[in-house]
């Protein structure tokens, strides 16, 4: 079939038949929303990011009430803490930041699901995202004994979802084996299975005060020039019990995530989109070099249309409150 029997501008005529030929559409359930919870009394303005804060506990909690009440219904908790050591041990007190915020939101907002980020670079002294020996090289099997610790301690305050973020080998595995001997068997993991070293995760590393104090995290987070080593680390995640994976970041990295879920369709997928991208766009809206809503859906859109169920984004809130046709 070809022209002029075939002319696929009649599906393009006007707003109403292209909307009802589209093949991706967004919705607020494909949306989870990141928040960084800490003890200050105050929220403070993340200067990299605008219009993203580190909230005390208690504005934390209507945040996340503000996201469930427009349709968001999970979140991803950060946390600040008060001190940092060398193991990081602030991340599996019982008392810390993140456990603390997971009880509060999870009975401020019972419905809501509640994922908690574990990784150590938040805690520790040194800003790496586990054990690190003399020579500032992180210890994987030594971080797995740490991460077990962390994980039971937010489940135990009631997660929904555990996120190992380290790309620590063995880390679901070691996850798994803890939440199941601690009765703990329904709790999920979601992996950052693909966990790309970028330079776009600095606004984060201010929003959490995690930037390393030395050296990178190369030797552990995945080169950026590789694509099918992608497969291994997923594959590796999979069989130790991930019940979720992920791609990170997402907006660099849509072949990734288009490889990846041709490959593993079965299982669910995210694409973190994270603080530089969003950071970048915000940039480039306030200089007026871009309409920031239309850039922001057509980007949202691209990560589910490469082929993830969720995507993790700071622009959550926003897209749903600019979007007059979304339907909650």
């Amino acid at each position: 079939m070809n022209f002029p029997k075939m002319r696929p501008r009649r599906l393009r005529k006007n707003q109403y038949i292209r909307d009802l030929v589209r093949q991706t559409s967004l919705s607020a359930d494909d949306f989870m929303y990141p928040i960084f919870v800490t003890y200050e009394d105050h929220k403070r303005p993340i200067q990299s990011m605008p219009g993203i804060f580190q909230l005390p506990l208690e504005e934390a909690k209507k945040e996340a009430k503000e996201a469930f009440d427009i349709g968001i219904k999970s979140v991803i908790l950060f946390g600040i803490p008060q001190k940092k050591d060398e193991f990081g041990s602030c991340a599996y007190d019982e008392n810390g930041i993140i456990v603390k915020a997971i009880k509060e939101i999870k009975d401020f907002v019972p419905d809501l699901v509640v994922a908690a980020d574990a990784c150590f670079c938040e805690y520790t002294s040194h800003g790496h995202c586990g054990v690190i020996d003399k020579n500032g090289y992180l210890l994987n099997d030594e971080t797995l004994e740490l991460l077990k610790k962390e994980a039971y301690v937010y489940a135990k305050a009631g997660a929904d979802i555990i996120a190992p973020s380290g790309m620590i080998d063995g880390m679901v595995g070691a996850i798994r084996e803890a939440l199941d001997e601690n009765n703990f068997k329904d709790t999920i993991i979601m992996a950052y299975s693909a966990k790309y070293a970028s330079s776009f995760y600095g606004p984060f590393r201010e929003a959490a005060q995690s930037a390393p104090a030395f050296g990178d995290r190369k030797s552990y987070q995945m080169d950026y020039a590789n694509a099918y080593e992608a497969i291994k680390e997923i594959e590796l995640d999979i069989e130790e019990g991930a019940d979720i994976i992920m791609v990170k970041p997402a907006l660099s990295y849509l072949d990734i995530i288009r490889m990846v879920k041709d490959r593993f369709f079965y299982m669910p997928l995210a694409g973190y989109s994270v603080s530089g991208e969003y950071s970048l766009i915000k940039a480039a809206a306030q200089m007026g070099w871009v309409d920031e809503q239309k850039i922001v859906d057509e980007v949202l859109t691209s990560i589910k249309r490469a082929g993830c169920d969720i995507i993790i984004t700071y622009f959550a809130k926003e897209w749903i409150k600019n979007n007059s046709l979304l339907k909650i």
